[in-house]
């Protein structure tokens, strides 16, 4: 590349480059005096440079504050704030109209809700605030201040003071149900009204009832006075939200006639036109998450079974996953979640299990939750994922659970399903419900819509559980109930757990009203002997731990195993019903003290060696016995008497 021609001045003499090392003093001198005016602690720009300042390194002298400066500024600082309140107090007074009654009744307030106060004293000044409020309680309901002070005065004021607070507000009930504030004022109203007032209360939410369950305020009032209403009342908040022809001839519908279906065919109406109405009713509740209401519930439940199989698919969809574990605190709520574990599909239960985990021991203390874990044991065919979350976080707590009434029903369920002894008939039609337009079997539905499926094609959709028809039609579990349990109480360690724990725990388990029926199902190996052979040297060393306390010589302070109500009826039916354990029991404990046992209701447990069909047991106990009856020491039970302590 060429270099550059140098460019001529005019004077004709061209300038070269000067080497920056062969400067000269006093361009170097230049140099510094530019550098040291570049720092910015040596500019004249510095604030800290001023004109007039001293050196850094010049002796300071001390500066002396005029007399009574410091005072003078405190006094000052004191009047601006004092300045600023009172131009915040005169903008609140413009901006809020009751401003000053506000404070006047906070003031009484902060004194009404004392503990310490005498209750003449507190209906004295309740009494005053409410005259000072007195026509203008509508307007302060919504303040976050008087709006406490009003739920005070409501609580603690006369009956007659309360009516009066009741009819001002009576016309502002729908606005003020929609207020942050003024919302906790009207459920407080609600729980002090007469019955004539919650009448009067249900009646004014005429026609608004589905436009208030879509807030998350006015919902609270909705929910709080469908609990505290009649079943008529009841049912009159639940016709708002079926069809607006039901709200016209609701006088013609009887009590009896309490489901959707049954009003649907008295009144004939067409099913479609109240589905379509429910869904644009219901479907912006499902997305806004309000689904806590146990009226919410009650009307979904009746929609599942007026819906069609896809509005139905649909709002299972919706419902699985976290929010599942809000529904099922109620009773319609857990029948719902019984019912989306029942037809959802694959994808749909393994959302919902996997949302409820860590709540698990939670949902089984619950007395309408609990239900819905035996549910998804009787119905997932997922067993290892049954298994991770719900065996897993049962077995941490294994000890509290069998003990608890609601708790020990999943253990129960596996170990006898479907038993009337441990679950009342409400709770056994729960487990059978279906949606009607998901009843159809898939495999009849793909038959219908296409023609018979081939092996290998059901084969095919039995693995895969997001086909179409698993989807829409599916109907509780495809593998064996027997296999199902075997995998989730044998296979997954869980009877092995319980085992262990009922020998640690024998003599509290035998004592309890709930953890004897546990104790029981172990003891016995569990329906269709499941537990057995697998652990038989486990369920030997059970036995063994009973009969080794059966042995213990009676305490007049304590009551012996034998004597005691629970305990002795189980160890009565276990000699019964486990030859087994009757043998062990019998060699362990009994034999040579059954004539000090033949008294009290420890005679029932020696009776019982006797009534048992098992041959080998009875002649054990026939020559010790025999004497004790013959001299009438030992009575036999009446058959009656045996079949009631079953």
């Amino acid at each position: 590349m060429a270099a550059k021609p140098q460019q001529k001045k005019s004077g004709g003499s061209i300038k070269r480059k000067t080497n920056p090392s062969q400067k000269s003093e006093g361009q170097v001198s230049n140099f510094k005096k530019t550098k040291l005016s570049s720092n910015p602690k040596n500019s004249k720009f510095n604030p800290q440079n001023k004109v007039g300042s001293q050196p850094s390194n010049f002796p300071k002298k001390e500066y002396q504050k005029p007399h009574g400066e410091k005072g003078e500024v405190e006094d000052s600082k004191k009047q601006a704030r004092l300045r600023s309140k009172e131009l915040a107090q005169a903008r609140k007074k413009i901006r809020k109209k009751h401003y000053t009654l506000e404070q006047e009744l906070a003031l009484l307030w902060e004194k009404m809700r004392r503990r310490n106060i005498s209750k003449e004293d507190r209906s004295r000044l309740v009494s005053e605030a409410v005259k000072k409020m007195q026509g203008k309680i509508s307007e302060i309901a919504r303040s976050h201040i008087a709006s406490r002070v009003l739920q005070t005065c409501v609580k603690h004021c006369t009956q007659d003071e309360r009516n009066a607070v009741f009819m001002e507000l009576r016309p502002h009930f729908i606005s003020l149900a929609s207020n942050t504030y003024a919302v906790r004022l009207v459920t407080k109203l609600l729980d002090l009204a007469s019955k004539e007032q919650l009448a009067e209360f249900i009646s004014s939410l005429h026609g608004h009832v589905a436009s208030l369950l879509r807030q998350m305020v006015g919902s609270l009032v909705i929910e709080h006075a469908y609990c505290l209403g009649n079943a008529s009342q009841k049912q009159t908040l639940l016709m708002e939200l079926y069809s607006p022809e039901l709200q016209l001839f609701k006088d013609l519908v009887t009590m009896k006639q309490n489901r959707l279906e049954d009003i649907i065919s008295k009144l004939q109406l067409q099913k479609s036109s109240v589905a379509r109405h429910m869904t644009s009713v219901l479907q912006p509740i499902l997305e806004k998450g309000i689904l806590d209401h146990s009226i919410v519930h009650r009307a979904l439940l009746e929609y599942l079974d007026i819906a069609d199989k896809f509005s139905a698919a649909d709002v299972i969809q919706q419902l699985s996953g976290p929010s599942f574990v809000r529904i099922i605190a109620t009773k319609d709520g857990a029948r719902i979640g019984m019912l989306c574990i029942r037809h959802g599909s694959a994808k749909d239960r393994k959302k919902i299990i996997k949302g409820m985990k860590g709540n698990i021991d939670k949902i089984a203390s619950d007395k309408f939750g609990s239900m819905v874990l035996v549910a998804i044991l009787s119905v997932v065919d997922d067993t290892k994922l049954v298994s991770k979350i719900i065996i897993r976080e049962l077995e941490k707590k294994l000890k509290e659970l069998i003990l608890d009434q609601n708790t020990r029903r999943p253990f129960m369920q596996l170990l006898h399903p479907d038993c009337s002894r441990y679950f009342n008939q409400d709770d056994l039609a729960s487990l059978n419900l279906s949606i009607p337009s998901l009843k159809v079997n898939a495999s009849l539905f793909l038959y219908l819509s296409r023609g018979e499926p081939d092996d290998e094609e059901s084969n095919e959709q039995d693995k895969d559980g997001d086909s179409d028809g698993d989807i829409q039609m599916n109907e509780g579990g495809k593998k064996d109930s027997f296999k199902r349990r075997q995998e989730l109480l044998v296979d997954s360690g869980l009877a092995e757990k319980l085992i262990e724990t009922c020998s640690e725990m024998a003599e509290v388990l035998l004592k309890s009203k709930y953890g004897r029926e546990v104790m029981y199902e172990v003891a016995i190996g569990g329906s269709d002997g499941i537990l057995h052979p697998t652990l038989d040297e486990k369920l030997l060393e059970l036995y063994e731990a009973i009969a080794s306390i059966a042995a213990q010589p009676k305490v007049e302070a304590e009551e012996h195993i034998l004597e005691q109500f629970h305990s002795s009826r189980t160890i009565r039916k276990l000699v019964i019903d486990c030859p087994s354990f009757a043998t062990v029991l019998w060699e362990k404990a009994l034999i040579g003290n059954c004539a000090v046992l033949a008294k009290g209701h420890s005679s029932k447990v020696i009776s019982a060696f006797l009534e048992t069909s098992n041959s080998a047991v009875k002649k054990l106990a026939e020559k010790e016995l025999r004497p004790l009856i013959k001299s009438g020491e030992l009575s036999l039970p009446k058959p009656n008497e045996s079949a009631m302590d079953k």
